[in-house]
């Protein structure tokens, strides 16, 4: 049998081989382009708060850019996450499903809005929601009753879905879309992951009534901190300007607030670092899917471990490249996330899956055993599009 330590060190080893340097972060920003000129020109103007010409700008260039007719931009993700569900109409007490493998932040956007959290599978390929086992779990713990789907054991209403397209790998849309249809619930897409990534060559969060990108320090765009609501609905999309305003009914001087708002808006000075790095996106995503092809051809050698690839049907913008160890060395784990950062390399495994969280223990669920197995085995590894210098 192999020893943990040395399966360890030949991870360790790959990874350095692939990147040609023996350390780096997990992923990290990459500015080389006009963000000192834009934040400068910010400065100069005095417009470094929520009104400026690049918050318009960066809307604009984001519809343009993902396909959505509106795109309105926010501090953050989570806040981005929390206003779609509450345009879709989730109340306090309503159920809103989600998968348990996903970031804290889609559970606690849920909370916000006086949602219960209610957490279901995921399957392998995609690492998202599983909409072939969610729909048999639905048809035996839920109803339609009155145009409502009804939890048979809470009597809640269930609202709402929210697929996480994890690591930026598009979950199975067509599917989850039936089962919303059926089963009567919005379809809000935690798109935090995906900007750049595409099914059936449609651009991620663009499927549902709604969809949310996130343009935190560490994604495959950052504006410092930010986010971005995506809809098709003109209703939609000035509900969302209006409520993320404080609710502010539009006057030169007076303050009148019409219903309870939230200090969600970007700031100028975060929209011009956005648009100088949309600038850049195209080279961002030729770079990090090089570096997938070299961790693939590099980890082809190594046995009982595989990078995760883009599924069927879609084009993935490898946020985050990923190894899945098989199970037979998935106790493992551990003593590899050891040795790869103890030599420099920073790995990370997936996270806590969320119904075993303190805030979500008596949240609804359903069996987990495919959410379960992978994060025993999912490590994310070095991701920067940097790793690869020059070589586009």
């Amino acid at each position: 049998m192999v020893k943990s330590t040395s399966i360890a060190q030949e991870i360790t080893n790959t990874i350095q081989k692939t990147i040609g340097v023996e350390s780096a972060v997990l992923h990290e920003p990459e500015f080389s382009g006009n963000e000192w000129k834009y934040l400068k020109e910010c400065l100069d103007s005095g417009f470094v708060s929520s009104v400026g010409k690049f918050v318009d700008r960066f809307e604009k260039e984001l519809s343009d850019y993902t396909g959505s007719k509106y795109a309105v931009a926010v501090v953050n993700g989570t806040s981005a996450l929390h206003i779609a569900l509450k345009l879709v109409g989730v109340e306090a007490g309503d159920e809103v499903i989600l998968p348990s493998l996903s970031f804290v932040a889609t559970a606690n956007a849920i909370t916000y809005a006086g949602g219960i959290p209610h957490f279901a599978d995921s399957e392998s390929k995609h690492l998202g929601l599983d909409p072939f086992a969610l729909r048999d779990y639905l048809k035996t713990a839920s109803e339609i009753k009155n145009g409502k789907c009804i939890n048979k054991f809470s009597g809640n209403v269930i609202r709402a879905i929210v697929p996480m397209h994890t690591f930026g790998h598009p979950v199975m849309l067509d599917e989850l879309i039936s089962v919303a249809h059926d089963y009567r619930l919005s379809l809000v897409e935690d798109s935090a992951e995906s900007l750049g990534s595409l099914y059936s060559g449609k651009h991620t969060g663009t499927f549902g009534a709604m969809g949310i990108l996130s343009f935190n320090g560490n994604k495959t765009i950052t504006t410092g901190g930010g986010g971005a609501i995506l809809t098709q609905d003109e209703n939609f999309a000035k509900l969302a300007k209006h409520l993320t305003t404080t609710a502010k009914i539009p006057h030169r001087y007076e303050y009148v607030h019409d219903q309870i708002g939230y200090n969600y808006r970007m700031p100028n000075l975060n929209a011009a670092l956005g648009c100088a790095q949309l600038e850049q996106l195209p080279n961002f995503l030729e770079s990090k899917r090089i570096l997938f092809e070299k961790y693939k051809s590099n980890f082809q050698k190594l046995k009982g471990i595989q990078i995760v690839s883009e599924p069927e049907r879609c084009k993935s913008n490898y946020w985050l490249q990923t190894i899945l160890i098989d199970k037979e060395v998935e106790h493992m784990r551990d003593e590899i996330l050891n040795v790869t950062n103890d030599n420099g390399v920073m790995t990370r495994p997936c996270w806590r899956l969320l119904h075993t969280l303190a805030p979500f223990l008596k949240s609804p669920k359903m069996d987990l055993p495919i959410a379960t197995s992978l994060e025993a085995r999912l490590i994310n590894i070095p991701s920067s599009p940097k790793l690869i210098g020059s070589e586009i």
